[in-house]
């Protein structure tokens, strides 16, 4: 299994030796220092912890930086865990792009765009009501319960608040290259989050 931290650089398209067109998103991917090796014997658990986006020492706190000298890493500002992904690394290793194949499949977690408060028809696509007639219903929600019974509204009714910025998992994306000099992922398909967003590629089992 392979896992990699990266940044969300854009989407372009790739033209294919077929002459097919290939949408993909690019990622700056690694390289990425083991930082930590957790063990089920001594943690409880299995995982491998890996570091990204070098910064100046002085944005980071004294143990961030003596946790990541242990393993003779530079001064960066993402450290993430992966599960079941340690493998062989040993701490003081460096993961690359190199981990990953051209044709694998793969799943991209990042945090989603905020789109602030919105409403129930942008939110949960609900369907608008009338605009003719002197309707004032245009983008209300419309009823959310009885009201004698059961004299309140249901756990989990769906209406506005806050939409994206949120952790999503997009899967199944397919690598269409490695361009393994540039650390650059190319994926197939969207990944979530801007551009300059900070993701997590896993394969995909």
């Amino acid at each position: 299994m392979a896992a990699l931290l990266g940044k969300k650089l854009g989407m372009t398209q790739v033209f294919q030796e077929d002459g097919r067109v290939e949408r993909v998103s690019v990622v700056e991917a690694g390289p990425c220092p083991v930082t930590a090796v957790r063990t089920f014997d001594r943690d409880g658990y299995e995982a491998v912890q890996l570091a990204y986006g070098e910064v100046k020492e002085r944005k980071l706190t004294k143990a961030e930086l003596g946790h990541l000298k242990k393993a003779d890493a530079p001064p960066m500002r993402h450290v993430v865990e992966f599960r079941d992904e340690a493998g062989e690394l040993q701490l003081g290793e460096t993961v690359t792009v190199e981990a990953f194949e051209k044709g694998q499949k793969v799943k991209v977690s990042g945090t989603s765009k905020g789109k602030g408060f919105q409403g129930t028809v942008k939110r949960h696509n609900f369907a608008r009501g009338p605009v003719t007639h002197g309707s004032h219903n245009t983008r209300a929600p419309g009823s959310i319960g009885a009201s004698a019974t059961p004299s309140r509204v249901f756990k989990g009714i769906r209406g506005p608040g806050q939409m994206g910025n949120a952790r999503v998992t997009q899967r199944g994306l397919e690598v269409v290259d490695v361009v393994a000099e540039q650390n650059l992922l190319l994926l197939r398909g969207s990944v979530p989050g801007p551009r300059g967003g900070t993701v997590e590629i896993r394969t995909d089992r």
